[in-house]
């Protein structure tokens, strides 16, 4: 289940950086969001997968900024939305706000619900109400400043009129017309897939001139960072957003309460054929801003609001054939090769049938005929064979790798069939350091796939810390086909730039099952240091040592995370291939930030809380800068009890750790 989860992590990041930076999609809404309903299924049935990658991989959003612009590292990070596909999972959202909230049934609980745009997501900042800055959402922390190119925008205001904050960064999407996308793609060899990737292509040009001949708009919607609150309620913001010039939905409607969205949906879904712009669902924010800031974020998602999507549209084609991808962990995925065939709006070839169980559940053969589901702009999905059509033949899963001819085993327990070759793997070594190189790990500039297939091929490119070694090829590398002086040291001096790197990179870079971007940030801030890190997690190999028993009570980690952490520290291949790498580099610590009432500190929640649920009093220690555990051990500095507390504090007491009331931990948290 573990292998399996995590091949469906890499494919939804895979998507992630096709939508957002390549503006190119290989997948539908309906198929994207088939995989993240099937990530979460699995979560439901396996409480081990849960905390670790929702606190992991998939709370990162989009992909990280594309190369050409200059960085921008927003001031509150711009998450995406979870999403509804139902009234069910609507009303799934709702209670888990009014559970989060202590709000019983019969409490009122407005919403503003909007029609939830296809574009590209935008971050406006004004400084005493002129624009100074513009930026692309990139992967939710940091994104492309785009300024030059949004001053070509008309709707959206240079200056905002009447009085504004110190300043204020005001959140949209950048959009373009249907009839606009027409006449653009009329007009140009280069035809865009929709008017999603066409606003995306247009507003993201070099040259600025270019944008300013593109027919792109903005709606706004959203606040970020702000110097004073414009507003008590998000339709009063709204309202404000107009006043100041800005174009905002004019469907918005703020509902008395979440009984009134199933027939808002049913209203929008009525008009969104007659729309001149496309809407993939409605968005349902809660209306009190207080109870958004009380709400705050749950992985890469704000708990306060909910996209609800509409129903995936559908198309039949050609089964072509299964090719088997080997990923760096050797996992072999299954992908289907189609015959082209448009469905929402793109030229779909390829579709992920995530492992050999569902092949076989579904039955399906190359040169069925299949049905295809897709919503908006992102992942296609198989649902399953056209039964009425000639049959295809039975397809055989292969039980040795097709990149290196060792066995394919599959664990029990697990979904995934996973290659035995380990380092001997040419596909496992190179995908490694594919993800090695990647924007999102050590961001290298002219490592791409094909560079590094080539560098393997000849044996300078195995390790990782290879890399750091490439400039001992020079000369020999000026003589290859495709090389000259000016792209070799334009990679040189890129990997030059590297070889100083953050914590939370070097973690993430590793490749380590089931740390991604977020767990490695997690574990950076936790252990603050490379040689601690590394001291921690060698005495995590054994078994019931503290250090094993501190790092799987992390909130965020859990024992599968920590399981992976050992195997990884147990094996003396990986063991040296770090120290080999870290030998290259010089791995920055993690700085506490100097904000927070609880910097740098370790907290324990036990017992029940009276006043607030489990999970706000735990958001809020995270938001003060703490990190929140769920043991008591002589590192633990401060333990809040709760009614009934037990054993926790006990060992507190035995430890003399400091311990507070809830109403005095009321006094950090207010």
């Amino acid at each position: 289940m573990s292998a399996a989860y995590k091949a469906l992590v890499d494919r939804i990041t895979a998507a992630d950086r096709a939508y957002y930076q390549d503006d190119a999609p290989d997948l539908t809404d309906a198929e994207y969001d088939a995989l993240v309903g099937q990530r979460r299924e699995m979560e439901a049935d396996d409480a081990s997968l849960a905390a670790p990658i929702i606190e992991g991989e998939l709370q990162r959003v989009g992909a990280p900024p594309a190369a050409g612009f200059a960085k921008v590292r927003h001031r509150v990070p711009m998450l995406s939305l979870d999403n509804a596909f139902d009234a069910a999972s609507f009303d799934a959202f709702t209670t888990s706000v009014r559970r989060f909230l202590r709000l019983d049934d019969a409490a009122p609980l407005p919403l503003v619900a909007e029609p939830k745009i296809d574009g590209l997501s935008i971050s406006l900042l004004y400084e005493r109400g002129t624009l100074v800055r513009a930026a692309t959402r990139g992967d939710g922390e940091e994104g492309e400043d785009v300024t030059a190119n949004v001053a070509h925008v008309p709707s959206v205001p240079q200056r905002l009129l009447g009085d504004a904050p110190g300043f204020i960064e005001i959140r949209g999407e950048i959009y373009m017309t249907r009839a606009d996308f027409v006449t653009l793609n009329a007009s140009q060899e280069r035809q865009f897939a929709n008017p999603r990737n066409a606003a995306a292509g247009s507003l993201r040009q070099l040259d600025p001139a270019i944008t300013a001949q593109r027919p792109v708009r903005l709606f706004a919607y959203a606040m970020g960072d702000a110097s004073d609150a414009p507003a008590e309620t998000h339709a009063g913001f709204l309202d404000q957003l107009r006043n100041w010039g800005f174009m905002v939905n004019d469907l918005d409607r703020v509902l008395p309460g979440p009984a009134d969205a199933p027939a808002f949906q049913a209203e929008i879904a009525a008009l969104r054929p007659s729309l001149p712009y496309e809407i993939d669902g409605v968005v349902y924010k809660i209306d009190s801003l207080a109870l958004q800031r009380r709400l705050g974020f749950a992985g890469r998602a704000p708990r306060w609001a909910v996209a609800w999507k509409f129903p995936a549209e559908q198309a039949t084609t050609l089964l072509e054939a299964i090719h088997i991808q080997v990923g760096r962990t050797g996992a072999l995925t299954p992908v289907a090769w189609l015959a082209p065939v448009f469905v929402g709006g793109v030229s779909v070839t390829r579709a992920t049938l995530h492992n050999e169980d569902e092949i076989a559940r579904k039955d399906i053969r190359p040169g069925d005929t299949v049905t295809l589901q897709r919503a908006g702009d992102v992942i296609p999905q198989v649902l399953g064979p056209v039964l009425t059509a000639p049959r295809g033949t039975p397809y055989v899963y292969p039980s040795t790798c097709p990149a290196c001819g060792s066995a394919a085993i599959r664990p029990a327990n697990e979904v995934v069939r996973r290659c035995t070759g380990g380092l001997a793997c040419p596909a496992q070594v190179t995908e490694r350091l594919r993800h090695f190189t990647s924007r999102a790990a050590f961001d290298i500039e002219g490592l791409g796939d094909k560079t590094i297939v080539e560098l393997f091929a000849i044996g300078w490119l195995h390790t990782p810390a290879d890399v750091f070694r490439l400039a001992q090829h020079r000369d020999a590398l000026l003589t290859r086909e495709g090389w000259k002086a000016k792209s070799v040291a334009a990679l040189l001096a890129a990997i030059e730039q590297r070889r100083t790197i953050g914590l939370d990179r070097f973690i993430y870079a590793l490749g380590i099952r089931r740390v991604g971007e977020t767990n490695a940030r997690l574990l950076a801030r936790h252990y603050t240091s490379l040689t601690h890190w590394r001291a921690q997690m060698l005495e995590a190999t054994t078994v019931g040592s503290d250090a094993r028993l501190a790092l799987g009570s992390i909130i965020g980690v859990g024992p599968a995370l920590a399981d992976e952490l050992a195997e990884f520290f147990a094996a003396p291949l990986n063991l040296a291939a770090l120290d080999d790498l870290a030998a290259q580099l010089v791995v920055r610590d993690v700085v506490a930030p100097a904000e927070g009432a609880l910097a740098g500190k370790t907290v324990v929640f036990t017992g029940t809380l009276e006043t607030m649920s489990r999970p706000e009093a735990k958001a809020r220690a995270l938001a003060l800068g703490a990190r929140v555990s769920d043991s008591v051990s002589a590192k633990t500095d401060l333990v809040v009890l709760g009614t009934d507390a037990g054993s926790k504090a006990k060992k507190a007491a035995m430890l003399g750790v400091r311990t507070i009331t809830e109403e005095e931990w009321r006094g950090y948290a207010d």
